[in-house]
């Protein structure tokens, strides 16, 4: 009704329809749904023969056949320029386009054969163009200006409609991007196998952009260069270079930290040619923090294969990729360093061994010794030394330093030396060589290097094997053990680890040597153990054998040397005396 009269029975009927027609098309979300709906629609307004629906490709500038009806199927998707045709021309000019004779119209190209007349309405939204519905019939005159309002006003809901549906694709799509790249960023990060990480981080990618050619390019901070590291379908006959920051595509996002995306790179003069047939490239630099580790590139031989989406997702992915990369290349440095720490460990093992003695001095009679070293890590502060500085003479020193390890094991050898050239001043020096005086010479020593976190105890014992007696000292040691005629007993001698305190004094206890005597001096892992076994005994406490005094030592020079890793902390002296 236009001039005020009533409205006819089918004018009602067809407001009817469109109201009903604009509400179900803009009720359906789902865009291929919608797609199908639309000619059903229309052909309750208007008859034709055949249909199309055509959106706008910006890019490209050019129009795609996205849905149609009655046209001949093509195996891709039917393409037309913004400049051809009467749908190009309807969608420029933003203005509805009506034919009754397609021969009459030059602008008119056949798509459809022994089609007579057209009718073209533009898809608008916000007064810009996203496509054109475009319907043809056999008939001349088929279509009247009514039809051209019917069919624009259809429009209009058409056109809502699709931006609705392209954006709940959109945001559904960005919904199953986002969970795939945080089931990518799980699955990366529990890799830590560098040539494997690359090769799963191309897989993954696969799941997210669809690519030819893919390279990862890691940068060489010292050398200013980009070195590729992985590389999908670069294929043989391409030797990829080393290319310096700044260079080509790649070096230009390294270097700037920015994506680079080329719809065309043969319009770039940025672009090194390397892969003869790509057309356009993606590069997305690894950023960590402020600082690129390198770049992902991605190669197409289509025009505009990547788009700003891409840009944005892979941004993501390449961040989490570059924390997983960075993550593994600590990890090969950390198990290097592993590896040579191991080595160096396991010589230092060796060194330690060789510095422990092998028996009893040469031409050294009447006494059996035996000996077990079972340090609780790798390598132990725990020491012990059979010295004779003079003939007739044996000196026992057995020791500990606090703590365990390398430090412990260097604060050990050093101490064990002062120990050793103190011993043999013996005889230019006796005063001075005493057990409590040598103990206290070495105290002011190890106090003056003010390693205050080390100390070291220390039993010192001389055995003068011609005046048969002995004579200890005691900076801290477990007690040594002594059997006699008399009975076993501790012998109770405290004393201050050596380095604590200057000035700190210690005391002696001598005893007479007699036949068959047996001493025991062991460290503090020894006695902990030996309390294990006496809790839980059996072949599980394992301190027990440790303790244990063996009564079958043959007489004369005898010396056991046990490492026996099964028990505590460290060591077990055994000195037992014959006629």
């Amino acid at each position: 009704m236009i001039d005020g009269s009533p409205a006819t029975p089918r004018e009602h009927e067809i407001l009817t329809i469109l109201f009903d027609l604009g509400r179900q098309v803009t009720s359906v979300l789902e865009l291929d749904e919608l797609l199908a709906q639309i000619p059903k629609l229309i052909g309750r307004l208007i008859q034709f023969d055949a249909f199309a629906v055509y959106l706008l490709d910006e890019r490209r500038s050019e129009l795609r056949v996205a849905y149609s009806v009655g046209y001949p199927e093509h195996p891709e998707p039917v393409r037309v320029r913004l400049d051809q045709g009467l749908v190009g021309a309807a969608v420029a000019s933003q203005a509805p386009l009506l034919v009754n004779d397609v021969t009459s119209d030059p602008r008119y190209v056949e798509m459809m054969p022994g089609m007579a007349s057209e009718l073209v309405v533009p898809l608008l939204h916000k007064a810009r163009p996203i496509g054109a519905l475009n319907i043809l019939s056999h008939k001349r005159d088929q279509f009247s200006t009514s039809d051209v309002a019917l069919l624009r006003q259809f429009g209009a809901h058409v056109a809502v409609a699709l931006v609705n549906a392209r954006l709940f694709e959109r945001s559904r799509t960005d919904a199953e991007a986002f969970e795939m790249l945080a089931e990518i960023g799980r699955d990366v990060a529990a890799i830590l196998e560098i040539d494997e990480l690359f090769a799963r981080i191309a897989q993954l990618m696969r799941r997210v952009i669809d690519y030819r050619t893919f390279g990862i390019l890691l940068l060489n901070q010292e050398q200013g260069e980009l070195e590729m590291k992985f590389a999908v379908q670069y294929g043989e006959k391409v030797d990829v270079p080393r290319m310096r920051l700044g260079e080509g595509l790649v070096g230009y996002a390294a270097l700037h930290k920015e994506p680079v995306l080329v719809p065309d790179v043969s319009q770039d003069p940025r672009y090194i040619a390397l892969v003869p047939d790509v057309r356009s490239e993606l590069v997305i630099p690894m950023l960590l923090k402020d600082r690129c580790i390198g770049v992902l590139d991605l190669e197409s031989p289509e025009l505009e294969a990547f788009t700003k989406r891409d840009v944005e997702i892979l941004t993501l992915l390449a961040g989490q990729a570059a924390v997983a990369i960075e993550n593994a290349r600590l990890y090969e440095t950390v198990r290097a360093n592993e590896i040579r720490l191991e080595k160096e460990v396991r010589f230092a093992q060796r060194v330690q061994a060789s510095l422990l003695p092998a028996g009893l001095p040469k031409r050294m009679k009447g006494v059996d010794v035996a000996a077990s070293f079972a340090p609780a890590r790798e390598l132990g502060g725990d020491f012990h030394d059979f010295l004779a500085p003079e003939s007739n003479t044996l000196v026992v020193a057995v020791g500990d330093v606090s703590g365990k390890g390398v430090p412990a094991a260097l604060y050990s050898v050093f101490a064990a030396e002062l120990v050793r050239g103190r011993t043999f001043r013996r005889r230019f020096m006796p005063d001075r060589s005493t057990p409590a005086s040598l103990l206290s010479s070495v105290n002011t020593i190890l106090n003056q290097r003010q390693l205050e976190e080390y100390y070291c105890t220390m039993c010192y014992a001389v055995f003068d094997l011609k005046r048969r007696s002995v004579t200890l000292a005691n900076s801290g040691l477990p007690y040594p053990v002594r059997a006699s005629a008399e009975g076993v007993s501790q012998i109770e001698l405290p004393g201050v680890p050596l380095g604590s305190f200057q000035g700190s004094t210690y005391d002696e206890v001598s005893f007479a040597l007699h036949a068959g005597d047996l001493f025991v001096f062991c460290s503090d892992g020894a006695a902990a153990e030996s309390g294990r076994a006496l809790a839980h005994p059996g072949p599980a406490g394992g301190g027990g054998e440790h303790l244990r005094v063996r009564r079958d030592v043959p007489r004369g020079r005898s010396t056991e040397r046990r490492h026996d890793r099964g028990g505590g902390q460290d060591h077990l002296r055994r000195i037992n005396t014959v006629p």
